[in-house]
């Protein structure tokens, strides 16, 4: 899809573009993508407010209690890969739910923090053991966020870190991955390998077999990945030597 028109197709979604408001107002980043676990298709997103938007320049002392703000998939008014433009005003943005929220760990996810919590949040960077984060996703929701570690299996290795989600208009392909840990080259991991566990993190379960086979991942206008990435070439036939 060419830069903003209307309307919007999932494969037009990459973590890190610029999400402004309707009248202009830029709000932060596109930094998680929610996703229904059972079809993987996109029912979210999650904004990333930047600091001018969240009024921390007015008041830089402070730590914020959320910076993120969940949006519906359908308010997008228009999109581009590096721009997202949403049907709601600033005002608007300012009135939706926080993504991430703060509990007692004996709490329900109905029940809110008290006061002396607030306070607590709100002095110090430092969040009490005695807290936990609580997403604003439903059970049945699979979160993507750039930047978080995917691990291998259950070994505790690290093959990289989540760089972008692809799509092919409303199916997902799979992740691509920066090099930061196992893998050397950016490379694409196919969706059904994709497995998500308790601590944030994505856990994908492949064999030596299906590391060999993972493809590099190549943006478009990249330059083709370096030949130790690519498939091997068949070498052409010798040419025959006329008898006699």
């Amino acid at each position: 899809m060419s830069a903003d028109q209307p309307g919007s197709q999932d494969e037009d979604f990459h973590l890190g573009a610029a999400v402004h408001s309707s009248d202009g107002t830029e709000i932060g980043t596109l930094s998680r993508l929610i996703l229904g676990k059972d079809d993987l298709t996109l029912k979210a997103f999650v904004v990333k407010e930047n600091r001018r938007f969240t009024g921390h320049l007015l008041s830089p002392g402070s730590w914020l209690l959320a910076d993120e703000v969940i949006v519906p998939r359908g308010g997008v008014g228009s999109i581009s890969r590096d721009r997202v433009v949403l049907k709601l005003t600033a005002n608007n943005v300012r009135d939706l739910p926080a993504y991430l929220s703060y509990r007692y760990r004996d709490e329900t996810a109905t029940e809110g923090l008290t006061e002396e919590a607030i306070s607590v949040l709100t002095s110090s960077p430092a969040i009490p053991s005695s807290l936990e984060q609580v997403a604003n996703k439903g059970a049945d929701e699979l979160e993507i966020e750039g930047g978080e570690n995917v691990m291998l299996g259950q070994t505790g290795k690290r093959l990289g870190t989540v760089k972008d989600v692809l799509f092919d208009n409303s199916e997902l392909i799979g992740v691509a991955i920066l090099p930061d840990g196992i893998f050397k080259q950016e490379v694409i991991l196919p969706r059904r390998f994709l497995q998500r566990s308790a601590d944030l993190a994505l856990f994908a379960p492949l064999s030596d077999a299906d590391l060999a086979r993972l493809k590099p991942f190549e943006p478009a206008g990249a330059r083709p990945a370096p030949p130790d990435l690519r498939p091997p070439t068949p070498s052409a036939p010798a040419p025959r030597t006329p008898a006699g």
